[in-house]
């Protein structure tokens, strides 16, 4: 499941997407338009920092941008820094101790499977899919 901070840390991103272009934008606006706490976001925004997908500016003309274009992100790389794994049971995650049970395990392949599409699926759409100007 795909908590409130993956799905607003998606909503921050494609907002900057959408009204920043390279100008720096204002939390507070962001907040306003995605009718978001703002200490919420700001929570938020250190992990996008963090993890390099915004850049942040303090000051007068402060705010965040992206560091890159929008058709540059991936949904899953969004989703997977600001959720974790996108694993669908703990045996699939990356660095999971291997499963005393994967041999012979008649419903891996069922996980497998489903666990590609996620992946898949997720990673297959950009931020630009989801902007205004290319529904």
């Amino acid at each position: 499941m795909i908590s409130t901070k993956g799905r607003y840390a998606l909503r921050v991103m494609l907002d900057l997407a959408e009204n920043g272009g390279e100008e720096f934008v204002p939390l507070k606006d962001i907040a306003a338009r995605q009718e978001i706490s703002k200490k919420y976001l700001e929570i938020i925004v250190r992990d996008l920092v963090k993890g390099g997908l915004v850049k942040g500016s303090s000051g007068k003309g402060g705010g965040y941008v992206l560091c890159r274009k929008p058709e540059e992100y991936t949904i899953g790389e969004i989703l997977e820094l600001t959720e974790g794994t996108l694993a669908v049971i703990a045996c699939l995650a990356e660095n999971a101790e291997a499963c005393p049970r994967a041999t012979h395990c008649k419903t891996l392949p069922l996980w497998n499977e489903f666990d590609r599409m996620v992946h898949d699926y997720f990673f297959s759409k950009k931020l630009s899919d989801l902007m205004t100007d290319n529904k």
